[in-house]
């Protein structure tokens, strides 16, 4: 009788370690056209938590965005709670239901896919740290929850090592 549970209990936790593809979300809406939400202005407020869950930087960000077919610029202005600003201005390029997008401090391009509610985005940023700039591994999600609000949750990693995450929530206006 054990031999049977711990088998089952294997099984399950094998599948709890099966990952998460964008096509699971292909019959969820609001469907999330990136073109579509990032066209305006957009607010977002956030947090960027290191690994052990303890929140470094909150933020609030305002993103004017301008489209011209398939080529969108997001200009990000950061305000964070310590009165820091930053800005970040990516270039996007829909085709289909992939994005591909560079900025400043973007190493590379990022490269996206987006399909029913959901957009997962990966792409390496380089970040200043004591100093020095770490080039970080972003695994980006972008959920609609409905026309005028998105989620955003980003897992940051160093060589396959979590190093923190970043939580944000976006209003369209």
């Amino acid at each position: 009788m054990i031999r049977p549970l711990a088998m089952a209990l294997a099984v399950l936790a094998l599948a709890g370690c099966a990952a998460i593809e964008v096509a699971d979300y292909r019959h969820e809406r609001p469907v999330l056209d990136l073109a579509g939400y990032f066209n305006g202005t957009v607010d977002g407020w956030g947090m960027f938590q290191d690994r052990s869950g303890k929140v470094l930087k909150r933020f609030h960000v305002r993103i004017d965005c301008t489209w011209q077919e398939a080529q969108g610029t997001l200009d990000e202005h950061f305000e964070f709670a310590d009165g820091t600003r930053e800005n970040r201005v990516w270039r996007i390029v829909k085709d289909g239901d992939r994005y591909r997008g560079t900025a400043g401090d973007v190493v590379g391009t990022a490269q996206g896919m987006a399909q029913g509610n959901a957009l997962h985005w990966n792409y390496v940023l380089a970040v200043p740290v004591d100093g020095a700039t770490w080039q970080v591994d972003m695994d980006d999600w972008m959920y609609m929850i409905d026309e005028k609000t998105m989620l955003n949750r980003t897992t940051m990693s160093k060589f396959g090592v979590e190093v923190g995450e970043v939580t944000l929530a976006f209003r369209k206006r």
